[in-house]
Order: structure tokens, then sequence, then C-alpha cells
């Protein structure tokens, strides 16, 4: 728990679900304890919960202790407002949690006036609570497709978080800082949340728009730019799959060009690549969603489950319904990666 509260002290929870990212909690929690540090007072003070008071392992096997129950809390603090704002830390395996009971108990919070935010894949667990609606919200880059299929009525981003009235959420990792820094602000001032940011050894706090993901000619190693355009153009065109005469021209090649750049720069075909990347999102929203095989495979740009079934196989070693069996049976939503058959060019 942290320290002893204030009259001006906000107090927040952390909900640690089962399979939580470890960076993301404590990315959260050590700038609230440097703020306290940097002002000489308690500005702010955390309580750690879970559903039954017991500690909860993370997805890196360490268990945490907390240092409540949610229906002590509700006890303790009877009819008036708990916290002023809870965050749901959750991590692997999120997409096929189910508690009806933590699903209300967040909703008494809201309606109570409490604050609700997300590290992480949290914001799958407000989804499904009913917390989200007219608001947007961000989630791990990772589990972004599997979230828009299941919640296409959420507005989801790709940026590092997002606080969109009494809704914060935010992407996961070392971003759960960023959002920290960004709630110092507006409550302490800009001054504060930069002597934060120093201690944390941070060089900049990032604006909630910048990008989760390092950019793709980073993540790739190449710098050509008309490979460059063209492997955005595929990634931004999954469901739908642009012909390659038609990806060609939009990066101003012919065909043919378009091929030897692929082949150079990465060692395969425009196709090849380009089908190896609708299979990782597929794998993505089997691991990630509840989607009829047949519907996945339509989203991921593929005209029948057969054909879907049969690359899936080439590609990773295992039916697409065997990916789904094994996913569930571990209880996460990505497993570590087999080393991949290589598809017939």
């Amino acid at each position: 728990m942290g320290q002893d509260s204030g009259f001006d002290t906000e107090t927040i929870g952390f909900l640690l679900i089962p399979q939580f990212s470890m960076i993301a909690f404590t990315s959260a929690v050590e700038p609230l304890r440097i703020a306290n540090r940097m002002a000489d007072k308690t500005l702010y003070r955390w309580i750690v919960l879970s559903k039954d008071g017991q500690p909860v392992k993370a997805s890196n096997g360490i268990s945490v202790g907390v240092d409540t129950a949610l229906a002590e809390l509700s006890r303790q603090s009877g009819i008036s407002k708990p916290l002023d704002m809870i965050f749901a830390c959750s991590g692997l395996g999120i997409e096929r949690y189910r508690d009806d009971e933590v699903f209300a108990w967040l909703r008494r919070a809201e309606r109570q006036g409490v604050g609700i935010g997300a590290l992480c894949t949290g914001s799958h667990l407000l989804a499904r609570a009913g917390l989200l609606g007219g608001h947007r919200c961000a989630i791990h880059w990772e589990n972004l497709p599997g979230f828009a299929e299941t919640f296409p009525e959420i507005p989801v981003s790709s940026d590092l978080f997002e606080v969109d009235r009494n809704r914060f959420t935010c992407s996961g990792g070392t971003a759960a800082i960023d959002m920290m820094l960004h709630l110092i602000a507006l409550r302490q001032g800009r001054d504060l949340a930069t002597k934060v940011s120093e201690q944390c050894l941070v060089d900049r706090i990032r604006s909630p728009h910048d990008r989760q993901r390092l950019p793709l000619r980073a993540r790739l190693g190449v710098h050509n730019p008309k490979l460059v355009s063209a492997i955005e153009l595929m990634e931004a065109n999954i469901a739908e799959p642009l012909p390659q005469e038609e990806l060609a021209a939009h990066v101003g090649l012919s065909r043919r060009q378009l091929e030897r750049l692929f082949r150079k720069q990465l060692g395969h075909s425009p196709a090849h690549y380009y089908l190896e990347l609708r299979l990782e999102r597929a794998q993505h929203l089997i691991n990630q969603s509840d989607l009829p095989i047949v519907d996945l495979a339509l989203a991921c740009g593929f005209v029948s489950a057969s054909h879907f079934s049969k690359c899936y196989r080439q590609l990773y070693g295992r039916s697409p319904r065997e990916e789904r069996a094994n996913a569930i049976l571990r209880g996460v939503p990505m497993p570590e990666r087999p080393v991949r058959q290589k598809i017939p060019a």
C-alpha cells in the first residue's frame, strides 16, 4: 500500500487480474511514488486489489500480494466512494476472462463517480463489463485486431494511451509511465511531471498519440521508401488484399519491379510476404477472439475456410482449430511461436 493519506490525497486502486503485465503495473505505480517524494507530501495513495484478497500471479510467474479484496473494500467504505480512480491490470488471457462479480463491482464503482482505467489489455475487461460504451480506448498493439473484431462498436486506437473523460486506458508496457505523467501534469502541474520523468530516466514525456510500435523501417531493417510504402499498404488492407498490379501502381513501380524489390530486400515475393502478414493477423484473431474460423478467415482476406486452414497449417504446422484449442487449454492468448515452416513461394 502507498503512503498515509492527506486531505488532498488522491486514492488509486489497482485491480490485479491473473496473468497481468508486471511491467505495466509497476510503470503505473512508480510515478505516483516518485511524485510523492518530489512533492515531499502524499499526493497519491494506492491500494492493490484482487477479487478475493489473495496474491495474484503475473504473466512472468511472480505472485504479488494485495491489500484487500473487492468486497472488503466496499464494506470498509460503506456508501461512500471507495477510490478516486481504479485501473484494471491484465495481460495474457484477458480475452477469455469472465467474472460477473468483478464486472458488477466495477460498474458500481463507476456509478459512484470513480474514474475507470485499464492497463495493457485491460480495455478488454472494461468492454466486457459494459464500461466503454461511447468512449475511446487504447490497447496493446498485439491485441488490437482481436479487440476490434470482438467489439466493433467501441473506438479503439493504436495510440500509447487514451484519456476520454473519466476513462483512462493505456497500451501497456512503459506507456503506463507516460499516462501517469500525463495525469500528474493535469492534477499537479507540468513542473512536477517533468521532475518525475527525470527520476524515471525518461528523456521526454511522450504524448498520447505517439506510436506504440517501432517505425516499419526499424522493425524490418529496410529503408527503401517504395518497399516501406508497399508493406504499409499491405498492413492496411488485410481483409481485402490488394492485387499486386494495384499495389505496384500505388508505389510507382511495375509488378516486375515490385517483385525484384521484395526478393532483393526481404527474400520473398510480394505475394508470399502478403500471405504471411495475413496469417499472422489470423493467429492474433484465433488467440484473441471467439470469432468462428470461417469469419476469421474472411476477416483476413481468405475466400474459404478450407484454403485458409491449408495455408495456416503450412506456415505454423497446425490447423487453426488446433491453435485455438491449444490456446484455450493453456489459458493464454499468444503461445510461444514455433519455428515457421516454409510456404512454397
